[in-house]
């Protein structure tokens, strides 16, 4: 499987703090860490440790930072040409500040200086072989005409939806899945009531659609039908990344041919296994992991088909 991904890459600093100090004092880290980052990026990062082939494109500066997200992608087994380095300007970057305990974090970040990637640096041939598109919409004109390429070749789009930014409706209306943050949901309508949202959701011509609630667990919508699953408990370390872990999850059941219910399973146990550690990426799982994970809670995955 061959999974092509459009949108937003970023170096992380990562710090482990006993507790977020107050204003005007000081706090000697734990741990200082740094990694790759962003919502696409890191999905594709997932999706490789599964051993799926993938292809990013996205934007970085001429500066070190863009330089270490090159690195760290090409380090994980992605295929990074499709990375468009901007001269004279800054990468994406962020600071991310966890509490020890409970894992939570606050993060700090400063967008790209540079231009956002347009349609025709993406190149006439980006989606040749491409069984999958993943998008996070940031770069609105190159996402509108992925997923317009896309759906010309036939290729499966999810849009990893984040907020609610201009265009990112458009986008999410061309896209055969779109997996929600609460954020995005709650500008839609969302108030608990699933029901009700199931209605919103289909006027706006959504097709399959989840929405990750955090430590709630998640919801799906897919015709009529609602599937709501718990999350999968762990120690929490650290937060970073888990929906974008989600999403590559997320990804690789549905090329799997999985039902829906199992695609979420699967990806919620990704997710919840990257909490365990520091950082988007280091606590990824590989297949063998994730399915020891599910069977050790009374889930087995459906076997390969012949």
């Amino acid at each position: 499987m061959k999974i092509v991904g459009v949108g937003q890459c970023s170096l992380d600093y990562l710090t482990l703090v006993d507790s977020f100090p107050e204003n005007d004092t000081k706090s000697e880290v734990l741990l200082w860490d740094e990694q790759g980052g962003g919502p696409v990026a890191t999905a594709l990062v997932a999706l490789a440790r599964l051993e799926a082939e993938c292809a990013f494109h996205g934007v970085v500066g001429d500066d070190p930072e863009g330089d270490k997200i090159r690195q760290s992608l090409i380090d994980a087994g992605v295929e990074a040409g499709g990375i468009i380095g901007r001269g004279n300007c800054s990468s994406q970057k962020a600071l991310i500040v966890i509490e020890k305990g409970s894992g939570k974090r606050t993060i700090f970040w400063k967008r790209p200086s540079g231009p956002a990637l347009e349609p025709d640096e993406l190149g006439g041939d980006f989606l040749i072989g491409a069984d999958f598109l993943l998008l996070d919409g940031l770069m609105q004109k190159a996402s509108l005409h992925a997923v317009r390429t896309a759906s010309e070749m036939n290729v499966p789009v999810m849009l990893d939806a984040g907020s609610l930014r201009e265009g990112m409706l458009d986008i999410a209306r061309l896209c055969d899945y779109v997996v929600a943050s609460e954020e995005f949901a709650n500008g839609l309508g969302y108030d608990g009531d699933a029901v009700k949202f199931r209605g919103i959701i289909q006027n706006l011509g959504f097709r399959t659609t989840t929405v990750t609630l955090g430590e709630k667990g998640s919801i799906t919508f897919r015709q009529s039908e609602i599937i709501v699953l718990p999350a999968y408990g762990v120690e929490v370390v650290d937060t970073t990344g888990a929906g974008d872990v989600f999403h590559g999850g997320y990804v690789y059941g549905i090329l799997k041919g999985w039902d829906i219910g199992t695609v979420v399973r699967f990806a919620s146990a990704m997710a919840a296994m990257k909490c365990r550690m520091i950082g988007g990426r280091a606590g990824i799982p590989d297949l063998h992991g994730v399915t020891l994970f599910l069977k050790e809670r009374g889930f087995d995955l459906p076997a390969d088909r012949p």
